[in-house]
């Protein structure tokens, strides 16, 4: 049965995130649930909090969502982020949440613009 309404979170709100998040909030059929990245004021995050959804700079904090989160998207680059992830669905039963790999992200904001998008990510490490 398709969804009405997509429950979502994003880990990483840089560069990448950022625009990512812009599609997501200008959609009636998401609802935002939190956004993380280690630095509190990437510009992701100022996003975020201005409209009202919750940020954190543990991205666990969104994994600990639970069920009521449909789709978790890992914007970090990070491999490490990933597992942990996964590790933590795994670990609380969460057959539920579906986690997102940037190279989907960047499928499908290249497919949006028409053209090949290239993700940008710092060294930073989780």
């Amino acid at each position: 049965m398709p969804n009405d309404l997509f429950r979502v979170a994003v880990v990483g709100a840089g560069e990448t995130g950022t625009p990512l998040l812009r599609k997501l909030l200008a959609a009636p059929f998401v609802e935002l649930l939190g956004v993380a990245d280690l630095d509190a004021e990437a510009p992701g995050m100022r996003l975020a909090s201005h409209r009202g959804v919750k940020t954190t700079t543990d991205f666990q904090e969104l994994a600990r969502l639970g069920e009521q989160l449909d789709v978790l998207i890992d914007v970090t680059g990070v491999p490490a982020v990933r597992e942990s992830l996964r590790k933590a669905m795994q670990e609380t039963g969460n057959h539920h949440t579906v986690i997102v790999h940037e190279m989907v992200v960047q499928l499908m904001l290249s497919l949006l613009n028409g053209e090949l998008v290239r993700l940008k990510h710092d060294t930073q490490d989780y």
